[in-house]
Formats: C-alpha cells, sequence, structure tokens
C-alpha cells in the first residue's frame, strides 16, 4: 500500500520537533510504563479543523505520517499557502479539494454536516463546532450519515456506536486511507522499539508483590478475575461515567463482540 506515497521529502516549513519523554515524568522516573526509545521523527502540522476556509486547494504529494497510521495529503492552495490534511482513501496527486458550508461530495471535501447526504461516509468529524475534528480519524474507517433530527446529524461510527452530533459541525467526505493497515505486522522486536515500546511481561510472571497476579510455583491461574497492577477490575468492566455529559447524545451503544470458541 505505501508503494502510492509520493517520493518528496516532508514539507519543512510544516515540520516541527517534539522532545520525547521517554515515559518519564519532570522527576526523571518513570510515570508512564513500556515507553521508551524510538526512531527520531518530525511532527507534521496536520489541519484537523477549517484554516483554509473557502480556497480550493490541490494535492501536491500523498505522505507518511510517523505519529499516526493514516497517511497525509500536502495541499497547495490558490491563496499560494501549503498545508497538511488526512488523507482520504482514493485520492491522488492533481486532486482539488476546498472547505466550505456547501461543496462537491467527494473525497477530501469538507462541509457542514447538515448539508451531507444521507448514507453518505464521513471522517474527521467535529464533536463541537469550530473546535475542529476529533472523530473517525485513524487508518480505514469511516462514519455513515443515518440521519437530520432537530439541529443533529445522527452517525454511526466505526464502533457501530450510532451517537448525534451538531449539524453545524464540519466532516470531510470518504474514508481515512491505508485500511490496509490492519493487516500490516511487527515481524521482530526491534519494530516495536522503533516505534518506542520497549519490552514488557506478563502479570502473572511477577512476584506476588509486583502484581495481583504473580506468584505461585510453576504455571498458576489469574485468581478471581483479571486485574490491573492496582487490584482493579480489568477487560469487559465498564470505565464510562455514568454521570456523564455526552451519554444523552449515544442513541445507541457499540456492539459486543462475539465470543470466539
Amino acid at each position: 500500500m505505501k508503494t502510492v506515497l509520493s517520493k518528496k521529502e516532508p514539507e519543512r516549513s510544516l515540520l516541527i520537533s517534539i522532545s520525547k519523554t521517554g515515559g518519564r515524568g519532570s522527576s526523571g522516573r518513570i510515570t508512564s510504563w513500556q515507553k521508551g526509545g524510538g526512531m527520531r521523527q518530525m511532527y507534521r502540522m496536520v489541519d484537523f479543523g477549517q484554516e483554509h476556509m473557502g480556497v480550493k486547494g490541490k494535492v501536491l504529494a500523498l505522505e507518511y505520517d510517523p505519529y499516526r497510521n493514516a497517511f497525509i495529503i500536502l495541499i497547495q492552495y490558490e491563496d499560494a499557502k501549503k498545508g497538511y490534511l488526512v488523507a482520504p482513501d482514493g485520492i491522488t496527486v492533481g486532486d482539488e479539494i476546498v472547505c466550505q458550508e456547501k461543496a462537491e461530495i467527494k473525497p477530501g471535501n469538507r462541509m457542514l454536516l447538515e448539508n451531507i447526504p444521507i448514507g453518505t461516509v464521513v471522517y474527521n468529524v467535529e464533536l463541537d463546532p469550530g473546535r475542529g475534528g476529533k472523530l473517525v480519524r485513524g487508518a480505514g474507517v469511516g462514519a455513515r450519515v443515518l440521519a437530520l433530527e432537530g439541529g443533529y446529524v445522527h452517525l454511526q461510527l466505526p464502533s457501530t456506536e450510532i451517537r448525534k452530533v451538531p449539524a453545524k459541525c464540519f466532516a470531510s467526505i470518504g474514508m481515512v486511507s491505508n485500511p490496509g493497515f490492519m493487516y500490516e505486522k511487527d515481524h521482530k522486536a526491534g519494530t516495536t522499539r522503533w516505534k518506542g515500546v520497549r519490552p514488557h511481561v506478563r502479570g502473572t510472571v511477577m512476584n506476588p508483590v509486583d502484581h495481583p497476579h504473580g506468584g505461585g510455583e510453576g504455571r498458576q491461574p489469574l485468581g478471581m478475575h483479571p486485574k490491573t497492577p492496582w487490584g482493579k477490575p480489568a477487560f469487559g468492566v465498564k470505565t464510562r461515567n455514568k454521570k456523564k455529559w455526552s451519554t444523552k447524545l449515544i442513541l445507541q451503544r457499540r456492539a459486543k463482540k462475539k465470543k470466539t470458541a
């Protein structure tokens, strides 16, 4: 899939350096486990909102982004400015896109949810008007517009959850690029080290002082149920705050995964 990428160096004016923490806090102690190392990389300043409202742009390149699993596109706008956007699946160099309240329904165009026809697949969806896209930004995913009712648009998210989003929010047309990402595998330990992931061990092989699953002679069962290192229930336990204000916007929770024998 990466053969479709342009053989071009990243746009220097859109790159910034982000210092790595190695999983350590201000005191120098590890506060986030299993992080460290990784390849040196520059962050691409991707526009998730509407910075170039009403200005047409042309796709100059389709590029790899080390900070996300989707590809990005470099856009040359009519006002001579350049910018990065999350690339939709199927877009090619030379295509034209635009962000405005109402636009043509084609991959890459960005418009208000209330102006998008029912059944259209969208990505990079805003939750609050003017705050930039927050939902549906991962490789190969897309949300489907189901209905328009009472100032809200009903969206079916990639998780199968159906929720209401304000109709005055913006969304981009299409599905996110690089759908083959889910089939990629790390064939050696070094690949995960390049990504900044340190080795980690299972709780069941630790000592009792280090993990609730630890201890015992030989292989031992986990006990009552899977737990975190601090004894809190893990796997299958709902963690959503029951009093969260946005719960009223969820029309249907995501479907449970079927257990396989």
